[in-house]
Formats: structure tokens, C-alpha cells, sequence
């Protein structure tokens, strides 16, 4: 049985920060022109029109899907489930995310998954003294 599109989840930043941490996969749905300009530090860019095609060759995992302010996200949840993933969507989209302080990296590469979990924030501590 397929997950119900119409009853997509959408979390708030420290729900999606927490699933980001463990290693979920972050789907940014919107175009490669706007996920160059910021975006949640490993996720990958899979525009909207294209998950159909690429749902398949995503990361295993409950998918979360992020976007500017989070409408197309759950649009993106929607297609997801549809594909037979699993899927949530970030509420309020990378602004929520960059306005709760978490980091967002620019460019057309993923760029590196750093958690600010406390392992991080300690070997940072460890690493400033």
C-alpha cells in the first residue's frame, strides 16, 4: 500500500533539523536557479517537475522536502507519496530554516552535511580552545 498523498506531514525546522542530523534524505524541490541561491546544507535538488522521473534514485529514507517558504514542498511531499515514498514537508522552507540560525550553503553542489548536533558543537568547542 502506497502512502496517502493527501495526508502528507509537515514538520517544523527542529522536527526536520532532527531528521537531517540522522542522516534523512532532504529533497530542495524548487528550481536549480533558487537552490543555487541557498539551500539546506546535503540536499539535493530535484525540481518539481522531475520527481516523478527521479524518485526512484533518491536516498533510502523518509524523504524530507524543502522549498523557499514551503508550499512547493508539500507539493513535492504529494508527488512523493504518490511515487510510494515516504515524505514530509519542511514548514516555512528554507527561510524557516535559515531564520532559526541552522546553516544554508549556496551553489549548485549539495555541499557538505554538517550537523550542529551536540557530537558537532562539542569537536568545535574542542577544536576553538
Amino acid at each position: 500500500m502506497h502512502p496517502d498523498p493527501e495526508a502528507v506531514e509537515e514538520i517544523d525546522v527542529a522536527a526536520a533539523r532532527a531528521r537531517w542530523e540522522a542522516g534523512d534524505p532532504i529533497v530542495d524541490v524548487r528550481t536549480a536557479e533558487e537552490y543555487a541561491a541557498g539551500h539546506i546544507p546535503g540536499a539535493l535538488n530535484v525540481p518539481l517537475d522531475r520527481i516523478p522521473v527521479r524518485a526512484g534514485t533518491l536516498p533510502r529514507g523518509e524523504v524530507v522536502t524543502a522549498c523557499s517558504m514551503g508550499n512547493r514542498s508539500r507539493q513535492g511531499a504529494e508527488r512523493l507519496a504518490r511515487q510510494g515514498r515516504t515524505a514530509v514537508s519542511l514548514r516555512g522552507g528554507t527561510k524557516a530554516w535559515a531564520a532559526a540560525g541552522l546553516p544554508v550553503v549556496t551553489g549548485p553542489e549539495p555541499g557538505p552535511r554538517r550537523p550542529a548536533g551536540p557530537v558537532s558543537r562539542l569537536l568545535r568547542r574542542l577544536r576553538l580552545a
